[in-house]
C-alpha cells in the first residue's frame, strides 16, 4: 500500500522481547512500507532497546510499569495520521497491518480491531484466557448493549481523532478494556478484522497473570459499568433495597391489620431505612446519567475538532 501521503505510526509496548522484537520491527516495516515503528521500553532487563534499534525502530522508554502507562504516554507523544498497535511478543500476524489500515481508511472507521484466530498449532491461548475472554467479551456486550468480538486483543488500528479524544487513565493490561469501551459510548465507526495469532517465540515469557489480570479488569468493567450505565447500577441496588423493604413490610402490615399493633418497630425502622436508601440510589443513578450525558457530548465536541482520514489523505 501507498503510504506517501499519510503518517502512520506503529506502537510497540514491550518488557523483556528481545527475542521477539526485532522481528515484529522488521516485519511491519516490510508490510506497511513508510510506516515509522515506535518501540516504548518499558523497564525492561535485557537487550530489547538494543534490539529494535538495530531493526530500525525508534526506542523510546517509559518509567513507570505497566502497558496502560506506555499506550497513554505513546498517544500523547506520537503525532500521526494512523496509528497501529501491536504487541512486540510477535503473536500477531504483522501482515495484516495493510489490511486493517486500508479498512480504516476505506470506512473511514476509527478503530479498527484485530479479531485473533488462532494457528494450526492452536496453541497460542494460555489456558482460561480464551475462556476468560469470551466472559468479558460477554460482559461489556451485556453492559453497553453491544456485540464484542475480541475485547483483549493487542492488535488496532487507530485514526488521528480516535488517539487524540481518548483519556487512558488505565495503567496495565485494562487499556484494551478501556480502548473497546471509549469506542462504546463515543459510538465511533468501527469495524473488526481477523487477524492471525500464535503462540510466542522461544525464549518469550507472557507478562500476563490470568486471575490476577482478569480480576483488574472485571474491576474496571464494573467501574466503567458505574460510570457508564449509572441508572441500571445505582438502580439494581435501589430496586434491591426495596423490595427487601417491601418483604420485611408485608408481615408487620398482616399483623397490624390483625390486632391493631406494630409489634417489631426494629424492623419497621429497617424496612423504612431501605426504601429511603433505596431512593437515594435511584436518584443518584438520575443525576450521575445527567452528567454522564454532558461528559459523553463534551467528549464528543473534541473527538470532532479533528479530522477525518482517508486514503485520499486526512481531510482538512
Amino acid at each position: 500500500m501507498d503510504s506517501s501521503e499519510l503518517r502512520i505510526a506503529a506502537v510497540v509496548p514491550c518488557h523483556n522481547e528481545e527475542a521477539s522484537v526485532a522481528k515484529v520491527v522488521a516485519d511491519l516495516q516490510a508490510a506497511v512500507p513508510g510506516i515509522v515503528v515506535y518501540v516504548y521500553d518499558n523497564l525492561s532487563t535485557d537487550a530489547t532497546s538494543e534490539r529494535a534499534r538495530e531493526a530500525g525502530a525508534i526506542v523510546r522508554r517509559e518509567n513507570v510499569k505497566g502497558k496502560g502507562n506506555v499506550v497513554r504516554r505513546a498517544f500523547a507523544d506520537i503525532e500521526a495520521d494512523v496509528y497501529l498497535m501491536i504487541d512486540g511478543d510477535d503473536t500477531y500476524d504483522a501482515s495484516a497491518a495493510p489490511l486493517m489500515i486500508k479498512t480504516l481508511l476505506d470506512g473511514p472507521y476509527d478503530h479498527v480491531l484485530g479479531v485473533r484466530r488462532q494457528d494450526e498449532s492452536g496453541n497460542a491461548y494460555r489456558a482460561g484466557h480464551e475462556t476468560g475472554n469470551k466472559v468479558l467479551n460477554g460482559v461489556v456486550g451485556k453492559v453497553f448493549g453491544e456485540n464484542v468480538e475480541d475485547m483483549l486483543s493487542g492488535y488496532r488500528v487507530f485514526s488521528r481523532r480516535f488517539v487524540k479524544s481518548f483519556p487512558a487513565v488505565s495503567r496495565e493490561f485494562e487499556i484494551e478494556t478501556e480502548l473497546t469501551v471509549h469506542s462504546l459510548h463515543l459510538r465511533v465507526p468501527r469495524t473488526a478484522v481477523p487477524v492471525g495469532f500464535r503462540d510466542r517465540p522461544a525464549g518469550s515469557e507472557s507478562k500476563l497473570r490470568t486471575y490476577h489480570d482478569g480480576f483488574k479488569i472485571l474491576k474496571l468493567i464494573a467501574g466503567l459499568a458505574r460510570h457508564e450505565r449509572p441508572v441500571a447500577f445505582y438502580g439494581l441496588f435501589g430496586s434491591l433495597a426495596w423490595l427487601i423493604a417491601l418483604v420485611l413490610t408485608i408481615p408487620i402490615a398482616i399483623t397490624y391489620y390483625d390486632i391493631g399493633e406494630v409489634p417489631r418497630f426494629p424492623t419497621l425502622f429497617l424496612a423504612f431505612t431501605l426504601l429511603l436508601l433505596g431512593s437515594l440510589a435511584w436518584t443518584a443513578g438520575l443525576i450521575l446519567d445527567g452528567i454522564r450525558r454532558s461528559r459523553h457530548e463534551a467528549a464528543r465536541l473534541v473527538y470532532l475538532r479533528y479530522s477525518a482520514v482517508t486514503d485520499d489523505g486526512p481531510r482538512r
